[in-house]
């Protein structure tokens, strides 16, 4: 079973948890592997930092651009960036390189792009790239105030396009925050997903550490339920 990872915005740790998601499947002895179609934000070498934490966390050996068909220099929305490189994100393309990667895998783990409807082209959003994909999706909830409009809203928008939310992470990122336990709470009363961990505010993150934090037990049993 693979997974589509999207988050409540842009910088809410979906690669962490990605990569966190990446090492716990590993040591249950999967052959994994990081997949990042869109990646907006690169060095001198043309590579980008998420992609480059999804392919070192994975399980086989691949090559960069099985990992981010599409890199970008500036770090924009997607479909600017691109727009800016001359270039159209065609899904057609990601599929086939989805494919291919699962092909020599047991679990591919999708990391989406900033929030769930941020455009690829001048039609089609990252809803539209899960759409096509039809995998499962795990919501990353970035603690902070706004965080349950935030997450009902993707929800929502995970909803209306015929996808399941099997699982959701909630990710500390303010450690001030104020009645955070209360607002964790509040959303597990309203997201219809289990919540799969709670990742604290840590200073410097470590995806191999974040693991620890999340519970596979519950995807597991949501796959058996069904």
């Amino acid at each position: 079973m693979s997974y589509f990872i999207t988050g409540t915005d842009t910088g809410v740790g979906k690669t962490l948890v990605s990569c966190a998601l990446l090492h716990a499947f590993a040591a249950r002895g999967k052959c994994v592997a990081g997949f990042k179609p869109v990646a907006a934000g690169c060095g001198e070498d043309e590579h980008n930092d998420d992609a480059v934490a999804l392919r070192a966390a994975s399980g086989v050996p691949i090559t960069y651009g099985q990992v981010n068909p599409y890199c970008f220099r500036h770090a924009i929305a997607p479909h600017l960036a691109a727009r800016h490189s001359g270039v159209r994100i065609e899904l057609a393309r990601i599929l086939i390189s989805y494919r291919e990667l699962s092909a020599q895998t047991d679990e591919v783990i999708v990391e989406g792009v900033g929030g769930f409807l941020v455009p690829l082209n001048d039609k089609q959003n990252t809803a539209d790239l899960a759409r096509e994909l039809d995998l499962p999706v795990i919501l990353v909830v970035g603690m902070r105030l706004g965080c349950i409009n935030h997450a009902l809203l993707t929800l929502k928008a995970i909803a209306d396009n015929q996808l399941e939310c099997v699982g959701w992470v909630a990710n500390v990122l303010d450690e001030q925050m104020p009645a955070l336990q209360e607002n964790i709470e509040s959303l597990c009363e309203f997201i219809p997903a289990p919540l799969l961990g709670i990742v604290p505010h840590l200073g410097v993150p470590d995806a191999q550490q974040v693991a620890g934090y999340l519970d596979l037990n519950l995807l597991e049993c949501d796959a058996t339920n069904e």
